[in-house]
This record gives C-alpha cells, sequence and structure tokens, in this order.
C-alpha cells in the first residue's frame, strides 16, 4: 500500500472527522481520480507532436494516455470537429496515490521559484486543478529526449461538497498551499 493512502487512512480521516465535525466516516471527503491532461493546439499543424506529448504522458504516469478530440468547430483557430487537440489519462487507485505522493514530495519542490500553490484554483465543487508550466520538473521526463516543453493541467477530484472541505483534505495530504 502507498505511504500517503495508509497515512489518509490512519491519520487523516480521524483527524478531518473532528476538524470537520462529521460524524459517519463514510462522509469525510477522499480523493476520486486524478486527471492529467496536455492540450496541444499545435496537433493541428504537427501531427508527431500528440505522439511525443503522449508518450511524455506515459512516462509520467505509467499508463496509457487517450487522445481528447475536439467537440466543435471554431472558424477562428482552423479547428474541425473530431480532430485530435491534446491526450489525458484519469488515475485512480494504487497509481492516483502514487502520482500524488510523486506530486507533493519530489515534483513541486523542483519547480523554480517555488513559494507554494494557489488556494484559488478551486472549482466550487471541491475540485482542483494545477497547471505546471513544463514536464521537465518530473524525474521520468529525460531532458535530451524531449522535442518541446510542453505545459500540462493536473485536476484532483475529491469527494468534497465544498473547497473547504477539499481544501482541508489536500492541506492533510501535504500539499503545499500559499500562506497568506
Amino acid at each position: 500500500m502507498n505511504r500517503l493512502k495508509e497515512r489518509y487512512q490512519t491519520e487523516i480521516v480521524p483527524a478531518l472527522m473532528k476538524s470537520l465535525n462529521i460524524d459517519n466516516v463514510m462522509q469525510v471527503p477522499r480523493l476520486q481520480k486524478i486527471v492529467v491532461n496536455i492540450g496541444l493546439g499545435e496537433a493541428l499543424d504537427n501531427p508527431k507532436a500528440l505522439e511525443a506529448a503522449s508518450a511524455d504522458l506515459a512516462a509520467i504516469t505509467g499508463q496509457k494516455p487517450v487522445i481528447t478530440k475536439a467537440r466543435v468547430s471554431i472558424a477562428n483557430f482552423k479547428l474541425r470537429e473530431g480532430r485530435a487537440i491534446g491526450s489525458k489519462v484519469t488515475l485512480r487507485g494504487e497509481r492516483m496515490w502514487a502520482l500524488l505522493d510523486r506530486l507533493i514530495n519530489v515534483v513541486l519542490p523542483r519547480v523554480r521559484d517555488f513559494r507554494g500553490i494557489s488556494r484559488d484554483a478551486f472549482d466550487g465543487r471541491g475540485n482542483y486543478t494545477l497547471g505546471l508550466r513544463e514536464q521537465l520538473i518530473f524525474p521520468e521526463i529525460e531532458y535530451d529526449k524531449i522535442d518541446k516543453i510542453r505545459g500540462l493541467e493536473i485536476t484532483i477530484v475529491t469527494t468534497a461538497e465544498t473547497d473547504d472541505h477539499a481544501a482541508a483534505l489536500l492541506e492533510m495530504l501535504g500539499m503545499p498551499f500559499r500562506k497568506g
């Protein structure tokens, strides 16, 4: 079992029950899934970019990415419905806990001039989205093998009803939020 998951079950759940005044253990906020997404507008002109981004995503997550396609046509962006414009991976279970552990303890401290992550990125329903400017901060990515620096989004989906409950959960898990 992952050390972060074990800590969640033994220490964090009782602490959350006490701090959030929850009686039932099933009401305690928990992680559902983590979605890692790379959007590629350049894939319209360069189909090889999609393959490279998918390879990076597979190295980071340990799971094969799904190619995302455009749902609507947008003339200003020269985008047609059904064209491949990105890739994503949805992680659940052990892989989700492993990625979150690496994100908190290895990846975020490697960000240049890191002062913590913003508390403002909650969506109102208890989910948190974190944008990263480059894939190089992940130790799985080899600097010499990449063709271009790409950003990616990591969405942490929780069962929390409010942003405050989700923030309490992520803070107890060790997410380095900015002070103040």
